[in-house]
């Protein structure tokens, strides 16, 4: 009988162990994407096992195994600032904006739910819509561009305009044939703080489709402006293609002329001209920016766009809404106002800004791509952090 019993017990637990690991062997976890992209977020999702255990000692028994695996979301700071991510774009570039986007949430809006403003000159497509509201976790909101906005003024020669832009590729000056860039060189220089879905904001942080961002973003850069009077900031300077904008500064001289009264004395003046007074071509890439909103909307900054506007230098040249921001951020702002985010990695085609030393731990971009290390003669973000503060 001893020895029965001690077979008996030796089967079950064998049994019992043989059991376990088809249990072991059975468990799956299953994750999932928020809208098949958010690589950061992982759905719940529960699987039941059903193990089946059966011996000569025992009968047969059925054991449910549930597993809910779920993943933890930061729910929205108590403080805010009044912002949103404002992003002009087309249909065609959905697959290049989804990447992105996955980016963003995954490095920064996850945590903090920031809207969006989706800005296009002709109607946003429901699949557009669809696709961009599943994966991002701030509200949406999609505008179409008043027909004003992104047409020619009355003042200015079509014919004339034509013709520059003929002559322009035909130089091969970059986007120089491009009619409809230009309309948005336009648009993002003096009219998309405009657009109604904006007016109920005072920060924007401008996106483009297809940017990267390298690395974790662990604080908020719109409180971080409000909270230390910044009005513009940026991630990558430059120095701008001269054929595109040949009349540019003379225009720009012209206005501070006749408004002097405008001007700061406290400026930045210093970052975009060199010995001689002249323009050094030096400006803000406004692809990324993040900046005050009341800015742009102030008396002195539309009173320039005007002038600038009414010149047609958008149109008969190819002046770009980086210079036109840059050249403004620099009449009216002085240097404690405007901030280098030197801590957000960042990509726009083919230039890096990527964090230096410690803070690249929390990045995948490599320092040395940055562009002031890598093409310092064609940079001017040293030449902007090297400026002395105003004497205010």
């Amino acid at each position: 009988m001893a020895r029965a019993y001690d077979l008996r017990s030796i089967l079950f637990v064998l049994v019992a162990f043989v059991g376990a690991v088809v249990v072991l062997r059975d468990l799956r976890y299953d994750f999932a994407f928020v809208g098949d992209m958010r690589a950061a977020e992982l759905s719940r999702r529960t699987q039941e096992v059903t193990a089946t255990m059966t011996s000569t000692v025992m009968q047969t028994e059925k054991t449910m195994v549930t597993e809910t695996i779920q993943v933890a979301s930061d729910p929205p700071p108590a403080e805010k600032a009044n912002a949103a991510f404002v992003i002009l774009t087309r249909n065609k570039d959905l697959k290049d904006l989804r990447e992105t986007l996955v980016q963003l949430e995954d490095r920064f809006n996850r945590r903090y739910k920031y809207p969006y403003v989706f800005l296009n000159n002709e109607p946003f497509s429901d699949t557009f819509k669809e696709k961009i509201q599943g994966m991002v976790s701030g509200e949406c909101q999609f505008g179409l561009i008043p027909e004003e906005h992104w047409s020619y003024p009355e003042y200015i020669d079509q014919t004339r305009a034509a013709e520059a832009r003929k002559d322009m590729q035909d130089r091969k000056v970059i986007y120089g044939g491009n009619e409809s860039y230009r309309h948005m060189c336009r648009y993002e220089s003096g009219f998309f703080f405009r657009h109604p879905l904006m007016d109920q904001y005072k920060w924007y942080w401008r996106v483009e489709p297809g940017v990267k961002f390298g690395c974790e973003i662990d604080y908020d850069p719109f409180l971080f402006m409000e909270r230390n009077n910044k009005k513009y900031g940026f991630t990558i300077s430059i120095k701008e293609v001269i054929e595109t904008i040949p009349t540019l500064w003379n225009t720009t001289m012209d206005f501070m002329n006749k408004h002097k009264e405008m001007i700061p004395a406290a400026n930045l003046m210093d970052f975009i001209t060199d010995k001689k007074g002249d323009y050094n071509r030096c400006h803000f890439w406004s692809n990324f920016e993040i900046g005050s909103l009341d800015f742009l909307r102030s008396d002195q900054y539309m009173a320039y766009f005007d002038h600038l506007d009414r010149a047609g230098g958008f149109f008969y040249e190819r002046w770009g809404d980086a210079p036109v921001h840059s050249l403004g951020v620099s009449m009216f702002l002085n240097k404690n106002e405007v901030h280098w985010f030197e801590d957000i990695g960042y990509f726009h085609g083919p230039l890096w800004n990527c964090p230096k030393g410690e803070a690249n731990k929390k990045c995948w971009c490599s320092e040395e791509e940055s562009i002031e290390i890598k093409n310092p003669a064609w940079s001017c973000t040293l030449n902007f952090k090297d400026l002395p503060a105003p004497k205010l």
